[in-house]
């Protein structure tokens, strides 16, 4: 029997209940229902338990589903952290004086280099954190100890690898035949770039006004189910059963504080340099289409992030951009403000990791609030050099891909592709793999100058 991951009845069910929790929603007595008729209290880590349930369990499963979505979330919860774009930037902070966007910087970087800079950094970081998704902070050390790589200065590699290690902690299975040292040969399919693609061909055809309905419709016309996963799937899968795109996030969707939204809107950061709110506004309609809350503020934080980074000087300005774009009440401003204060604290990078697990460490790996506590962290300890910035992110045993992801597009576009380590670069061969129609084999270099023409009119820039 096919065990589909993040959509059977039986293992959302654990997964919802656990949301719902973190929201502060009773839901003790569905939980006992649940396991009263059998159904497990433990959600399955990738989505998925080995066995399906019998045709009754899962049946309760759909129906308890509805049920919990029918729950009221708690009003100091609906006050502190509003879904509406306007309520959200009215409980923001301003966003810093950032400089004027130009045809180059104070240090003689271009818009252009900046750019690409960005889409580089975060396909090598993506790269780095491929083959060990899912693998725990302790695998991630065992193995790069184990192969002369501690701490992380190069992409992964099975060469010399203690067969005992690589028996206890496994390779990601997609990921281990396309992202060692031994066979990168560019840079191979990944959502995390996947996604910025259906971003740039959204802004391309349909311009900056497009709607949430635009955004539904590049999914369905360009990705395959089965490249879409936690909340992409479920809200795949609403749309195709008739749901509007503006209530299919709300609809037996328990991954809607998750990192998914945030994967998606560097593009819209990208395409509105120096202007925070402007790319807020347009991951807003994207993010809207999947996420809720903390999930939906993540999405805005890493447009606005994205967008002050082509302009900044300082990883501090970009995540006070980031934060004028999320409620200073919120959960997910805490969590990203905790992990800036961990990243300047005199502690070693083991000993604040340590201290992220434990404060984090109850979330699923794929949730916003741990990743983005992590991606905090990265930045501000290594001050946005690119190789530090991305092998913190990737230590830290998360969601590596996307966060070494996001932290190598911060980084990259503060650093400029003319200074980026030739180590982490040239072995991706200014070549991305995709199944997004119209765009695999393409260049880094078209991408961003693809890119670059979305900015509205500066100086040296065009439109």
């Amino acid at each position: 029997m096919l065990r589909l991951s993040w959509t059977q009845p039986e293992d959302l069910v654990p997964h919802a209940l656990a949301a719902a929790e973190l929201d502060g929603v009773d839901v003790s007595a569905l939980r006992d229902e649940w396991a009263n008729a059998g159904g497990s209290p433990i959600a399955a880590v990738s989505g998925a338990s080995p066995v399906a349930a019998s045709p009754e369990l899962r049946d309760l499963g759909r129906r308890l589903l509805a049920r919990i979505d029918e729950l009221p979330l708690p009003d100091p919860l609906l006050a502190a952290e509003p879904d509406g774009l306007a309520a959200i930037l009215d409980l923001a902070p301003q966003p810093p004086e950032l400089p004027a966007v130009s045809g180059s910087d104070q240090s003689g970087s271009s818009l252009g280099d900046r750019m690409l800079g960005a889409w580089l950094g975060r396909a090598a970081g993506c790269l780095l954190g491929k083959p060990v998704e899912k693998i725990s902070r302790e695998g991630i050390r065992a193995i790069a100890q184990s192969t002369g790589n501690w701490p992380i200065a190069s992409y992964f590699t099975e060469r010399g690898l203690d067969p005992a290690v690589a028996a206890r902690y496994p390779w990601n299975r997609r990921s281990r035949p396309t992202s060692l040292v031994e066979n990168i040969d560019g840079m191979p399919e990944d959502d995390d770039l996947n996604f910025p693609l259906i971003a740039l061909d959204l802004l391309e055809r349909a311009g900056a006004d497009f709607t949430t309905d635009d955004v539904a419709l590049s999914w369905l016309a360009n990705l395959p189910g089965g490249r879409v996963f936690t909340a992409e799937r479920i809200v795949y899968r609403n749309l195709l059963e008739g749901y509007e795109p503006d209530e299919a996030a709300g609809i037996q969707n328990p991954f809607q504080e998750w990192i998914g939204a945030q994967i998606r809107t560097d593009v819209y950061g990208w395409a509105r340099p120096g202007d925070p709110h402007a790319a807020a506004a347009l991951a807003y309609r994207d993010a809207w289409l999947s996420h809720r809350r903390s999930g939906l503020y993540g999405a805005l934080f890493v447009a606005a992030a994205s967008s002050a980074a082509l302009v900044a000087s300082s990883v501090h300005e970009v995540l006070a951009a980031g934060l004028s774009a999320v409620p200073e009440g919120s959960r997910f401003a805490a969590a990203i403000l905790r992990g800036a204060e961990l990243g300047a604290s005199e502690l070693s990078v083991d000993e604040a990791l340590d201290a992220l697990a434990a404060e984090f460490g109850h979330l699923h790996w794929v949730h916003a609030l741990n990743n983005s506590a992590l991606l905090a962290f990265a930045l501000v300890r290594s001050d946005g050099d690119f190789a530090t910035a991305i092998s913190i992110a990737v230590a830290g045993g998360w969601d590596t891909d996307s966060v070494g992801a996001t932290a190598g597009a911060i980084a990259g576009a503060l650093t400029g592709a003319a200074s980026l380590p030739s180590n982490w670069i040239a072995p991706l061969h200014n070549r991305l793999a995709t199944s997004i129609p119209g765009f695999d084999g393409i260049g880094f270099d078209e991408l961003a100058a693809r890119t670059a023409a979305l900015v509205p009119s500066v100086v040296g820039v065009t439109r």
